[in-house]
């Protein structure tokens, strides 16, 4: 298994295809999923080190995820990314933070390739 693993989770599938194939650019073993239930499936089956979590999606929200997220003591890298109001992801942000992650970037949409590999690097 590889060091650094990414999940990725946006209804969008081009979005999740692009952050994929900046992260493998830069070494990841990187898994997309497209709704909730595919995503906590491949959570616990990838354990990832790195999440990047779009906000707004049908059925199961960015909120609940990182609330869902807490509960499983995920204590790793989360990018929460936007392509709506930005205080959505900052709102989602503060709840991560209270929670106790401490490793959260925010990326509204569209990304620009130079952010993500930014901050896939860091």
């Amino acid at each position: 298994m590889s060091e650094k693993r990414l999940l990725v989770i946006d209804d969008e599938p081009e979005i999740g295809e692009f952050v994929r194939k900046v992260a493998t650019g830069l070494g990841y073993e990187v898994q997309v999923t497209t709704d909730g239930r595919a995503f906590q499936a491949a959570y616990h089956e990838m354990r990832p080190t790195t999440i990047a979590m779009d906000m707004v999606m049908p059925e199961m929200d960015g909120n609940e995820l990182v609330l869902w997220l807490m509960e499983q003591q995920y204590d790793a890298n989360l990018i929460i990314m936007t392509g709506y109001n930005p205080d959505y992801a900052k709102d989602a942000r503060l709840l991560a933070e209270f929670k106790g992650l401490r490793s959260v970037i925010t990326l509204i949409k569209p990304i620009r390739l130079d952010k993500l590999r930014e901050v896939l690097s860091a």
